[in-house]
This record gives C-alpha cells, sequence and structure tokens, in this order.
C-alpha cells in the first residue's frame, strides 16, 4: 500500500520541558520486526517492542474507569473491530450507515495529502490510521493508544494490510508533540471514553497547526427517556454523554471551529478547523 516513510518522528519528551525524541522512521515499517530503544537528547528512555513505541513504560496508564480499563483486555482487542466497530454506527443510529459513508466523511473533512502527518488519538485497533494511508499512502500515520492490545492487535491489522505506521503508546491527555507539529488528526468514538475530554480537545488543539483539520467521531445524549436512563447508568462506567449544543461548546471552548456536523440517531461526525 504504502513506502516506508524516510523521514523519522519527532516526539516531545514528557519528563523534560524541550527535549526531542527522534524515532527511527524504519520503526513504522511493520513488515520488519523492531526492537530496541529511543533516547531524549536529556537522556531519559523508551522501549520499542516489536515496533510499539512505549512512552508509558513503567509509568503504567492507570485505568480509572470501567470503560478505560477493558481496553486493556485481550478479549476486547480481539472483538473491537469486527464485531463492534463497523456495526456501531448502524446499531446507534438505528439505520443501515455504510462503513464506506463513514469513510467518505473523513475523506471529505480531512483531506489527507501525501508528505504530512496525521495523529489517530485513541486508535485501538488504527482502523482510522489504515483508511488515511489508503487515501493519502505517503503520508506519515502515527496511531496512539494507552492500551497495549489494542496497539498489538493494530500491528496486526496494519501488518496484514502493508500499511506503514508508527504504533505509538500513550496519554492522549498529555500529548507527547510539539505545538503545531501536525497537518490533522482523528479520533473515531474515543472521546466518550475519557477522563477529560476538554482537556484532550485542548491538546489535540495546540499540537495541530493553525487550519489543521480534525475530524472526531462520538455518541450523543438520548433524547429517548428510556435510554437516557441507560446512559446514565453506563456514565458510572466510566462513558460521558453531550447534547449537540453540549458538544459545540466544548469544542468552541478547545479552541475549534465548527465546520460541519453530521448526525446518525446517537452518533455525530464533527469536521473541526484549528483556529
Amino acid at each position: 500500500m504504502s513506502n516506508p516513510s524516510e523521514s523519522p518522528l519527532t516526539l516531545r519528551s514528557l519528563k523534560h520541558d524541550g527535549a526531542k525524541i527522534v524515532v527511527p522512521a524504519n520503526t513504522a515499517d511493520l513488515s520488519q520486526s523492531f526492537n530496541g530503544s529511543v533516547c531524549s537528547n536529556k537522556g531519559d528512555e523508551y522501549t520499542i517492542s516489536e515496533n510499539i513505541i512505549d512512552l508509558l513504560g513503567k509509568d503504567e496508564y492507570e485505568a480509572k474507569s470501567l470503560a478505560e480499563y477493558s481496553n486493556k483486555w485481550d478479549a476486547t482487542a480481539a472483538l473491537y473491530e469486527e464485531v463492534w466497530r463497523k456495526n456501531a454506527v448502524s446499531f446507534l443510529s438505528g439505520k443501515k450507515f455504510p462503513w464506506e459513508k463513514e469513510r467518505m466523511l473523513m475523506e471529505q473533512c480531512l483531506r489527507p495529502r501525501d508528505d504530512e502527518i496525521y495523529l489517530d488519538i485513541g486508535c485501538s485497533t488504527a482502523l482510522y490510521s489504515r483508511l488515511l494511508l489508503k487515501q493519502a499512502p505517503k503520508a506519515r500515520v502515527v496511531a496512539m493508544d494507552y492500551s497495549l492490545p489494542m496497539l498489538k492487535k493494530a500491528r496486526e491489522k496494519c501488518k496484514e494490510e502493508g500499511a506503514h505506521i508508527f504504533l505509538l503508546r500513550g496519554d492522549a491527555h498529555e500529548m507527547p508533540f510539539f505545538r503545531g507539529a501536525l497537518d490533522g488528526a482523528v479520533c473515531g468514538g474515543t472521546l466518550n471514553e475519557l477522563r477529560d475530554p476538554l482537556k484532550v480537545l485542548f491538546e489535540t488543539r495546540r499540537i495541530l497547526k493553525d487550519n489543521a483539520r480534525f475530524f472526531i467521531m462520538y455518541l450523543l445524549k438520548s433524547d429517548a427517556w428510556y435510554l437516557r436512563l441507560a446512559q446514565s447508568a453506563v456514565k458510572t462506567g466510566g462513558l460521558n454523554f453531550w447534547s449537540i449544543d453540549e458538544s459545540k461548546d466544548l469544542f468552541k471552548r478547545s479552541g475549534f471551529k465548527i465546520n460541519n456536523i453530521e448526525r446518525e440517531g446517537l452518533v455525530c461526525f464533527a469536521c473541526l478547523t484549528a483556529a
């Protein structure tokens, strides 16, 4: 599908202000196993195991909700894409919603280009990452998640498709990128699971270039009383839901201009620009 990028990936050290971590370009070539470590220019060291760049390491991401904790299970990673993700929009919207339409909405919003760099936030099995590369085969794509099982499954799927992607284990609440480093970002269904969605949105705005695009899929509060009761129950498991107006307020407060929001039942697709 795509060729390995000739450019390394530059990350921001979270331990030393201003320090850089340079990840070799061939880490993204998932046809070959890459193991080793990388250091910042201040000396903090991070392992790379089977191409997965681990910025968390012993500072394990502490799951604070059932939603976060379940994403660390091997079974969740195994079932996520085929059983849940590709059918979720149809299930939640109450009508058939072709996967191709979601792909088209992302492409129309982001307009990905070769030689640009994109981040898939809370990537799970890197579904959006692989779609980005089909649209722009020479782009550089970083798929980031805190869940090691999800990243391992992402590696499997990317390898099967010949997709060259940087796999990064990190925390979206504190992004390992410098200000204005990225040309675009995507986020498929993760916003509802975040412990502090506003902070993640602020972080996303910080790392995007001015006028960069951000495509995000998220779930709304239901208008039906019985579904509201169900959503109230699962909120204790760590899921958040918003009305259209509440979600617009989140986006505007974090520095984004809203280009378009398309709604399908409880599912929203937002196309945002870094203002």
